[in-house]
Parts: structure tokens; sequence; C-alpha cells
């Protein structure tokens, strides 16, 4: 008995109307990052294992796909090293490349080795997928598409705004509505110095992140079993208290973090940004969010997160600044800034709030119907002519019956089809079907191509 053919866990087939509408996400996202002046670029699949590991904290790398060496991958490894149960360092003696797990590590790589081919500062977008050995769930895959758009050797304020400007756009052009949540990593580090724990920083910001979903007690409990004091963590509760509007928030923060210098960078810069933010037509929320902290190490600035208002998926849009991620790679002091659309998320909120427009439904607007091999002459250079017009079109491949060729259109969503017998190749006419009104037309081709154009 043949084994029923499967595909790994957190991967997926898509069908033909799926890819409509995902290419109708893709496509909206790609136009607003057009209209922004951003350049596309793309960058292999797999990278060096060194370029990603050490990028993303220590939860990140154990979500690396790590890929074996060619051949016999544990021929140069000595018995010793196999036997010895330390599989971290076993897998860089027999893995050289990975998946890439995001965008913006690669890019920053392309960055330092394409430094004297592009111009700074240096806008770029990208769309490919990405990887992650993460446990599969409810709107979390182990392959999905990221959307990215960053630039790269500016320090300034305006392009968290303009990041700001991009997530409002592509929303609303998609029809759904957001919250943008905004933090700053410096006013995260400035806690960490108020309460005396700069060494626990990374520990701090990963549990932070986790609020929502864990609650306060269960973060505190994470902080306590990663060393914090009690004292540590008692003075850490006043900042998950912060309540009011953006001003009245950083107010707060500034009496709060008076002692930290860093901490008060953070909130001259949030500041700024939200002034010139509230001074622009957004549709979305905007909130000054201080419990986010994206689990990133290599953010050092603001950080953004954006959320549905209407389906509880987890985020669908976020980023943040980092000031020197380059230099790993060689070329220091390149401060940068991006984004990155969840293009997976995005499907099944649209999915979920029925907010797909009918056009994405069908490739196809126009089928020619199959008389036989007179017609079928006939009609193929009408069929090209109205392709040549810009309309979707095909014919049934065979002369079938017509209930077959009609059951075909409707299920594939045709909206119309053209019916040419002798009768129409006499007249030089086409019997034109809507197939949603069942209305039917005598016209010329030059008639149904103004009619569906």
């Amino acid at each position: 008995m043949a084994t029923q053919p499967t595909i790994p866990k957190g991967t997926r087939d898509f069908l033909p109307y799926e890819m409509v509408r995902r290419n109708y996400i893709f496509d909206t996202i790609k136009n607003v990052f057009k209209l922004f002046g951003y350049m596309p670029i793309e960058t292999p699949a797999m990278e060096t294992l060194n370029t990603l590991m050490g990028k993303y904290g220590e939860e990140g790398d154990r979500l690396i796909f790590k890929i074996l060496n060619s051949g016999d991958y544990l021929s140069k490894v000595p018995d010793g090293e196999i036997s010895n149960n330390n599989s971290t360092k076993l897998s860089y003696k027999i893995c050289e490349k990975a998946l890439r797990y995001d965008l913006t590590v690669p890019f920053a790589r392309f960055v330092v080795q394409h430094r004297n081919d592009i111009q700074f500062p240096f806008k770029r977008y990208q769309i490919q997928p990405v990887w992650r050995a993460d446990r599969p769930q409810k709107g979390r895959y182990r392959e999905f598409f990221q959307c990215d758009v960053d630039v790269i050797g500016s320090n300034s304020l305006i392009n968290e705004v303009e990041l700001v400007q991009i997530i409002d756009k592509v929303f609303d052009k998609l029809n759904v509505n957001t919250i943008i949540k905004i933090n700053n990593r410096k006013i995260l580090a400035g806690i960490a110095e108020i309460i005396g724990h700069v060494d626990k920083f990374v520990d701090i910001t990963v549990a932070i992140d986790k609020l929502e979903k864990i609650g306060l007690d269960n973060v505190n409990k994470e902080l306590l079993d990663k060393g914090l004091t009690e004292e540590a963590i008692n003075k850490l509760q006043p900042f998950f208290t912060i309540k009011g509007i953006k001003a009245e928030k950083l107010n707060i923060l500034r009496d709060l973090l008076q002692n930290s210098e860093i901490g008060m960078k953070g909130v001259d810069e949030l500041d700024t940004v939200f002034n010139y933010v509230d001074n622009l037509e957004i549709k979305a929320d905007v909130d000054f969010d201080i419990t986010l902290a994206r689990g990133l190490n290599y953010y050092t600035g603001a950080i953004i997160e954006v959320v549905s208002k209407d389906i509880k998926i987890g985020s669908i849009c976020g980023g943040g600044r980092y000031d020197d991620l380059t230099g790993i790679f060689g070329l220091k002091d390149v401060s940068g800034v991006g984004i990155s659309f969840g293009a997976d998320r995005i499907y099944d909120v649209l999915n979920q709030l029925d907010r797909f427009p009918e056009s994405t439904e069908s490739t196809t607007k126009l089928m020619f119907v199959n008389f036989g091999k007179d017609e079928e002459k006939y009609c193929l250079p009408l069929l090209a002519k109205v392709r040549d017009a810009g309309i979707n079109a095909e014919i049934y491949p065979e002369s079938s019956k017509m209930k077959k060729q009609m059951i075909y259109a409707n299920k594939k969503g045709i909206g119309f089809v053209a019916l040419i017998g002798q009768n129409e190749i006499e007249k030089g006419i086409v019997n034109l079907k809507n197939m949603q009104t069942g209305e039917q037309t005598n016209v010329t081709v030059d008639e149904l191509i103004k009619r569906l154009s």
C-alpha cells in the first residue's frame, strides 16, 4: 500500500485561490514600499552558520534550522566529540550553513558585502520566506514569508516616523484596524540600570516581552529564577503600572528614569517620534507600550509592534532601530531601522474578517466555450486579441459537454463565458454570458473588450 504523501509540520501548500489572495497582500505591501522610495533586493535562502548564530539571543539561536554538510558530514569529526552529547558544539562541525531566520541579519551582511555598490542612506525592501524551528500553532509556522522594509545609514528619527506611516498605509489599504505599539530599548536599558541589574538586561527584556502572554506574577517568577533580587523586582513594578495618554506616560517615565542617562535619551527619542506622528493623519491607534521589548538582541532604539484590533493572533508587523548590526560584519557605526510585515498572519486576519476583495478570487475573467475544431480555430485569434487588451482569458481545451464546461467555469469563479458557434461565426458576434446573473447578450469582440476592461 502506497504511503500517503505529507509535508513537514509547520509548512503548507497553497491552492491557486490562496496564492491569488497572498499575492494581493504582497502586491499591496510592495506598492506602499515603492511609494516611499524603497528598492527591492533578494538574498539566498541559506546563509553561513556564522552569519546567523549569536544574533537573535539564546532562544532565537535554538530555532535556527541548520543544514548538514554534504557527503559524509561525520568523517572529519573526532569520535570523542560525537559521543560527548554536546549537540551545540557538534553542530558547528557538521553544519556550515543554515536557513535564514529572518531577513534583517542577511540584510546587514548584504550591506557590508556590497557597501561599495549601494548609496547611503540605503532604503530597501525584501519579500522572501524565512524558517524557524518553532513549535507550530495557530498563526505560527516553521516556514513563512516576511515583507521587510529598512533604511540603513541614517540616525534620523524621521525614519521611524516614516515607518509608522508605511504601517498605517498598508493596513488601511488592506482594511485592517490596527494598534501600533512603540517602545524604546534605551528605556528598557534605563530600567535595568535603575533597578541595579544592567548585567541582566537580556533576561529582563525577554521576560518583559512575555508579560501579555504569561502575566505579571509569572514574569516576576521568571526574573527571580534568572537571578534578580526581590528588591530589584519590587523596583521594577512601578514601570508596569504606568497609565494615561502617551504624553502622561512619558512624563511619569522621566521621573522614574531621571538618574539614567540612557533611559532619558530613550524617552526623548520617543517624545520626538510621537510629536511628529501626532501631527500626521494616522488612522491606526498609536500607543506607547512600556512592556514591549521584542526579544531580538540587535535592537538598540525604537521598537515597534502592530496588532489587529479585531482578531487576536499576535503581532502582524514589528521591527525597530539597530545601531550597529553591520558592526558584527566589520562595518562599524552604521545605524538602521526597519519593520517586517508577517504576511501569513495578515492572511489569517483578512480571512477571518472576510476582507479579501472579490477581484482576488479568480485570475480568469473570461472563458471561451469550446464547440469543436472549427470553432477552436476561429476563437484562438479572438482570444489573443482579448488577452492583448489586458483581460485574463482562456479557452476550454476540449469540446466537452456544455454542462461540464460550465461547471468548470463556475468552480473556477470565472465571471463571463463567450459562446461562439457556427451561427455567431457567420454573424461575426460573440454571445457573452454573465455567469452571476445568467444574462446573455450578443456583442462584437470590440464591445466585449470594452465591457470587460
